[in-house]
């Protein structure tokens, strides 16, 4: 008859005794079915990491396989919403009742959304990096959102120094004219000579996360996404014709900003939508004039909430 297989993780005890806060595993790759409002459930590549804590000092480990397992029926025969994460963290717990009391999970995907384009209406993929967050500790639930959204800032500082050398331009031109006119300011205008300077802008990051009320079925991901870009105004873009880039010239002319404008701008944005229960945003410009990179954080500012 065969013998069974031995199992350290069951019958043995640990070299050391002591508790864990989190064991479990990180980047797992997985397909995973993702729910997002407003949008038809598609499948994205995940990379997800699974954790228990060990609760119990004299155990030699947790049973990982389980925690796989859960994740791979997830992957094969459901759809990732706020129930099934609820229902995946439970299910963490209940496999390990006897050595755990805390289960987090994280799934990390691009999520592609189609964006129209400013002016000629095509239509291109954009991908935003998403990570949804669970937490469960002794019953208490906490779901985040989090997702990064890439535009461009222009800053005012430059602007008005590029205006003053226009200016000048100008004036070393026409002060001596006998005769001013439209035309020819029109026509000077449209030269390199014309327009001498101009502004430097960078692509831009805005880092937000959010938790999740209880509310929530299906992930709000294209709901933040439109509010943050939205907010910004210069969000990058996918499909361009000559007369969209025009028109995003003329939005990062007219929505120049520094870091700070750009935080509390969306500060605003995010304090007016009621889906989130608090939120955290990083606001980074990646200079073009200098080599380090222009940084704001803030926070909805609660008790017990997100800290800077």
């Amino acid at each position: 008859m065969p013998t069974s297989m031995p199992d350290i993780a069951n019958h043995t005890t640990a070299q050391t005794e002591g508790k864990l806060d989190w064991v479990g595993m990180s980047n797992i790759e997985m397909p995973m079915m993702i729910a997002s409002k407003d949008e038809t459930e598609r499948m994205v590549s995940a990379h997800i990491d699974a954790f228990v804590n060990l609760n119990e000092p004299k155990a030699k480990g947790i049973h990982m396989s389980r925690l796989y397992l859960l994740l791979d029926n997830l992957a094969s025969e459901g759809t990732l919403n706020y129930a099934a994460l609820v229902h995946l963290l439970d299910n963490f717990i209940v496999s390990h009742h006897e050595l755990s009391d805390k289960a987090k999970v994280q799934f990390s995907f691009d999520y592609h959304l189609r964006r129209q384009s400013l002016v000629s209406g095509k239509l291109g993929w954009k991908a935003y990096p998403v990570t949804i967050i669970g937490y469960l500790n002794q019953q208490q639930l906490t779901v985040e959102l989090a997702l990064n959204v890439n535009y461009s800032s222009t800053c005012p500082c430059s602007a008005a120094l590029a205006r003053q050398l226009i200016q000048q331009a100008f004036n070393d031109k026409f002060q001596a004219a006998e005769q001013l006119t439209i035309d020819n300011v029109h026509q000077w205008l449209g030269t390199t000579e014309g327009i001498v300077a101009t502004p430097h802008s960078q692509r831009s990051v805005a880092e937000v996360k959010v938790k999740l009320n209880a509310d929530t079925t299906d992930f709000p991901i294209k709901m933040l996404v439109d509010l943050i870009e939205g907010a910004l105004k210069t969000p990058v873009q996918a499909a361009v014709k000559r007369e969209d880039e025009q028109e995003f010239a003329r939005l990062n002319g007219q929505n120049l900003m520094f870091c700070e404008d750009a935080a509390r701008r969306l500060q605003h944005q995010m304090n007016l939508a009621t889906e989130f229960d608090d939120f955290w945003l990083k606001i980074n410009h990646l200079e073009s004039l200098h080599a380090h990179d222009a940084v704001s954080i803030t926070t909805k500012g609660i008790e017990h909430g997100y800290q800077p």
